[in-house]
């Protein structure tokens, strides 16, 4: 999907998003200079990052991606960002940041507790001391929700329909993506993908976090400072490495 993933995700807020990051930063114990986009799909946040004055390191598992966003990167004045083709529970940078962000559910991915576990100990082990780290969650109630149901998504060049089930034993929302895309010839290509979301609870994450040694963990509503409601689709998480340790 990574040559049409930007024109079916317009409805996505990414500079919304991105003034909502800046602002937390702000909040650091520590400055923030240095940002882990962990998860960087075609790297529309990396790069908005980069305009604000952030130096990012984006990493991401598929290489389409990463094309895609070093393309996007082409374009932008100064030290664009560093990408880096790693899976999450084996991210491994160059030098510690000062915060770590990963946006979109990229986490829910992660469907078993040791990969979701590991990823956290590598971020812990990258992010500097008083340094935080962000990140979203489709919410148990919004994957459930998702049972059974089929979405489209259209642009001038590709039309994408989404299937999706939910499987209370395994807590996983399995999304089976047809996408056809337009060829110059008039013709179209079809390719098929299977996408798995894993259902993670708060109290899962609260507990995997808190064995890594993350503290000051919070969850709100999605873009907001509130505590999640009942029927949230979306948390924002944030977890702090504590001052007085050696990165």
């Amino acid at each position: 999907m990574a040559a049409s993933y930007d024109g079916l995700t317009v409805d996505v807020r990414y500079r919304k998003r991105a003034d909502y990051l800046t602002r937390q930063f702000r909040k650091s114990a520590i400055p923030v200079r240095t940002v882990l986009d962990l998860a960087c799909g075609t790297g529309t946040m990396a790069c908005l990052l980069t305009e604000r004055g952030y130096q990012v390191t984006a990493t991401d598992a598929s290489e389409e991606m990463l094309t895609q966003a070093m393309g996007k990167a082409a374009a932008l004045e100064g030290r664009p960002p560093l990408f880096l083709l790693q899976t999450m529970p084996r991210l491994r940078l160059l030098e510690p940041v000062d915060a770590a962000i990963s946006t979109l559910d990229a986490l829910n991915y992660l469907t078993s507790p040791r990969d979701l576990r590991e990823t956290f100990r590598r971020v812990y082990r990258w992010l500097k001391p008083g340094g935080a780290f962000l990140f979203d969650e489709n919410t148990p109630y919004k994957l459930r929700r998702m049972d059974g149901k089929k979405y489209m998504d259209e642009t001038e060049d590709s039309f994408c329909v989404w299937r999706t089930f939910f499987s209370e034993k395994r807590q996983v929302c399995t999304y089976q993506v047809d996408l056809f895309r337009a060829r110059e010839d008039g013709a179209w290509d079809r390719d098929f993908e299977e996408h798995r979301e894993r259902a993670w609870t708060e109290a899962e994450l609260r507990q995997f976090l808190a064995e890594t040694g993350f503290t000051d963990v919070t969850f709100t509503g999605d873009l907001t400072t509130r505590p999640p409601k009942e029927n949230e689709d979306r948390w924002i998480i944030r977890a702090v490495r504590p001052m007085g340790e050696e990165p």
